[in-house]
């Protein structure tokens, strides 16, 4: 199970390193490049993001990755495809990350039973809410994936509460309102939200939203149990392309 795997790499490390990557973006052969250089600097987890044509909890520079790699003809089939590859040559956990829509329009219980078979662990669906996910969460119930929930600064401690009693693996704490890819005040302000965050739930806590280099992930240690990186790795492989990934993966933790 996911969350047993994270609790033990706890044991052998202070704080825990997930990378996002959308799937197909700039190229799929690009993208198992990127995967095997964050393999070689030792991430611990990777979510890929099947592109979707409106992906409104991401800022800009993850929404042009999604309209780039839609338009170069990425499907659902060939994410799924790509999944499968990637599962079978990187031991390390994959989820998936999308937007309710791709679930619904390829079905529900078929996403689950295909997200199970090419070996991922868990999905992260940030636009479902649990009143509207019954059939979601049974699915990944019944194929002993992890439905992943996700905090956020706004969000009360009792609705904390809820929405771990369905979640499973962690709990995605989002470091600020608004999208990926803005600056976050890596503050005391934000040692009080995680504080928060901690009280709520039991599973490992992940901070996304705004990491982007090793002050932050630094700050983030003793507080969170995973930083997250996403758009930043994507503006570095934009501007210095995919070699420069693994220096950088690897610098955060210099």
């Amino acid at each position: 199970m996911l969350e047993s795997y994270l609790k033990k790499r706890l044991e052998e490390k202070e704080i825990l390193l997930m990378t996002h990557i959308v799937i197909g973006y700039p190229t799929f052969d690009d993208s198992l490049r990127i995967i095997e250089k964050m393999v070689k600097a030792n991430v611990d987890l990777m979510e890929l993001q099947i592109p979707f044509s409106e992906p409104i909890a991401d800022g800009p520079v993850i929404l042009h990755a999604n309209q780039r790699s839609l338009a170069a003809g990425a499907t659902v089939k060939k994410c799924f495809d790509f999944a499968q590859k990637a599962a079978q040559s990187f031991d390390i956990p994959f989820l998936f990350m999308s937007y309710y829509n791709i679930l619904f329009k390829y079905g529900v219980d078929s996403f689950a039973t295909k997200v199970k078979e090419i070996g991922f662990k868990g999905a992260i669906v940030p636009d479902l809410p649990p009143e509207e996910g019954e059939e979601y969460l049974k699915a990944m119930e019944d194929n002993s994936l992890a439905p992943i929930f996700i905090f956020s600064p706004t969000t009360p401690e009792e609705r904390m509460r809820y929405l771990s009693s369905f979640g499973k693996g962690f709990i995605y704490c989002v470091a600020r309102k608004g999208v990926t890819g803005k600056e976050t005040e890596f503050s005391g302000q934000l040692d009080k939200y995680l504080a928060k965050c901690r009280r709520a739930t039991d599973l490992p806590i992940a901070l996304g939203f705004g990491v982007k280099d090793k002050k932050d992930i630094d700050f983030l240690k003793g507080k969170a149990d995973i930083a997250v990186i996403g758009s930043q790795t994507i503006r570095l492989m934009d501007q210095k392309g995919v070699d420069a990934v693994e220096d950088f993966i690897k610098s955060l933790f210099g």
